[in-house]
Order: structure tokens, then C-alpha cells, then sequence
């Protein structure tokens, strides 16, 4: 819980938030099998703060460029945005391991290419870990991020950034090759030393198969609830886009409010309702 004060640089209410020690990456591993892991995405500092105290992990994805910046897909999202996201999420949150996405074409050519860029990020946002996605040709990335002080979370099964390769966003594992080829994917980024991974848009006995198979938490997004937890775009469980992926579950329709509200409100700027006396200043006596 947290109680709230006015911040006086920017007169907004900020929360103040009650002792705790943030969560760790091998916290969270440890996981593994128990409790559910509940993570969010989150952009920006007053999501970061309103999600926080509810969450074990805050996964600063690079579906924000579809959902903050309006992008096609998250092929164009760049290092650059990543950072300045990562580091408001950061300063948003006190409770939460925060882990960031690294973009398409910041990790892929080589190992070291990949610290490089991990290393930037983990520099300037100050989150504890980051997030790549592939499989086993992606397993020597993870291990030699490992081995140098990055913790790393994996990516499996239906891959955003290779929408192109891959033809869509539609489940995988429907063939036998394929549900072998992902399973042998998170075996080996598992075996290669990621803390978790994300299991995404696969049938659900693979995701359950995999689950039983590697030794690391895995978080389900259109996977399974006997992942060891789960992970949605925020936007998507608040509601606030009018498409409503299978796999989500709608929580609210803050679409439907924020479009209410701002009709009240522009009721009343043309009926010369607001504002009233109550937002106005007078002359004092």
C-alpha cells in the first residue's frame, strides 16, 4: 500500500511508497513451481506506479510501438526508446523487477553486440534484466550475457519480431516439427542460463510440456495457466483498444470511460460550465 504526498515541482500526486525491498531476479527464479508470477507491461511512470504494487514484474516490452507510438509492428522500436521508457518504468516503481525488451536488431549479429546494447540498457534505465527473443540460435547470446552480470529472460513459441518470417501472429505448434522445434528452443535458452522465459501464442500442451521440461519460471501470454505465471500488454487487460486478442481477458473497459469522460467534459466547455467558480481565482480582499 501506499500513501500519497503532492510533489511540488510538478503539483502531482505521487505515491509514496511503503518499505520494501524490490524483488530480485533469483527471487524470482526460485519461483519456479510456486506461486504464480504476475507481470504487466508498463511505459511510462504512472502506470509504472498504479501496476507496481500488484505485480512481481514489470516488462518494459516493445509493444510500445504499437501502443504508445502508433508503429505497424515492434520491428521499427529502437534502442533509443527502450532506454527512456525503461528508465521512467524504473523511477515509477519500487517493488517490481523490472525487465526491459531489447529491439529488433540490437542483440542478433553477435554476442558482444548484444552486451553492448544490454549494457546500455541496464546503464541508463537501471532495470535489473533484460528480455531477447529466439531460441536455440539465441542460446550463446544468453550464456555469454549471463555469464557477464546481465540477467537474461527468454522469449519462445510465437516471436513479435519475427512476424515477417513467421507470415503472422497466429498460434504455433500445431505441427509436430514445429511444437518439437519449440520445446528444443526453450530447452536450450533454459539450459544456456536465462532466470524465465516467456511462452507465447503456442498450443497449450506445449506450453505445459515446456513448463515441466526446463528449470527456469515461465510466464504464459496465450500459452496456459499452468505456466508459473503470466504476462499481458496492460493496455490490452484495461481495455483501452477495441480489439480483444484470444488470449486477453478484459478487466475494464477504460476505453469506454476515458471516451465518457472527455464527452462530459467538452459538454460542459461548450455550455460554459466549466470552468466554475470552484477552478477559477478571485480577487482577494
Amino acid at each position: 500500500m501506499s500513501s500519497y504526498t503532492i510533489d511540488t515541482s510538478t503539483s502531482r500526486a505521487t505515491p509514496t511508497p511503503a518499505p520494501m525491498k524490490r524483488l530480485t531476479v533469483p527471487a524470482v527464479r526460485a519461483r519456479k513451481g510456486g506461486e504464480p508470477l504476475v507481470m504487466l507491461t508498463a511505459y511510462t511512470v504512472r502506470m509504472a506506479q498504479l501496476l507496481d504494487p500488484h505485480c512481481d514484474m514489470l516488462l518494459v516490452g516493445d509493444s510500445l510501438g504499437q501502443v504508445i507510438y502508433g508503429l505497424p509492428s515492434t520491428i521499427p522500436v529502437s534502442l533509443e526508446m527502450m532506454c527512456a521508457h525503461g528508465a521512467a518504468v524504473v523511477r515509477g516503481s519500487w517493488h517490481s523487477l523490472v525487465i526491459v525488451d531489447m529491439p529488433f536488431g540490437s542483440y542478433e549479429a553477435s554476442p558482444a553486440a548484444a552486451f553492448a546494447s544490454a549494457a546500455r540498457v541496464m546503464k541508463e534505465t537501471g532495470a535489473a534484466a533484460v528480455k531477447l527473443e529466439g531460441g536455440e540460435a539465441m542460446a550463446e547470446t544468453i550464456a555469454f550475457l549471463s555469464a557477464r552480470g546481465v540477467p537474461v529472460m527468454a522469449h519462445v513459441g510465437l516471436t513479435p519480431q519475427a512476424v515477417n518470417q513467421l507470415g503472422g501472429y497466429g498460434a504455433r505448434g500445431r505441427s509436430e516439427a514445429e511444437a518439437d522445434r519449440i520445446l528444443k528452443d526453450a530447452r536450450a535458452v533454459a539450459d544456456a542460463g536465462c532466470f524465465a522465459m516467456v511462452v507465447e501464442g503456442v498450443i497449450e500442451p506445449i506450453a505445459e510440456a515446456i513448463t515441466r521440461a526446463v528449470a527456469c519460471p515461465t510466464i504464459g501470454i496465450g500459452a496456459s495457466a499452468h505456466c508459473d505465471g503470466q504476462v499481458l500488454v496492460a493496455e490490452d487487460m484495461l481495455g483501452l483498444f477495441e480489439r480483444v486478442p484470444r488470449f486477453v481477458r478484459r478487466y475494464d473497459d477504460m476505453a469506454g470511460r476515458i471516451s465518457g469522460a472527455a464527452e462530459r467534459f467538452a459538454a460542459d466547455v461548450r455550455a460554459r460550465d466549466f470552468p466554475s467558480s470552484e477552478q477559477t481565482y478571485a480577487i482577494k480582499p
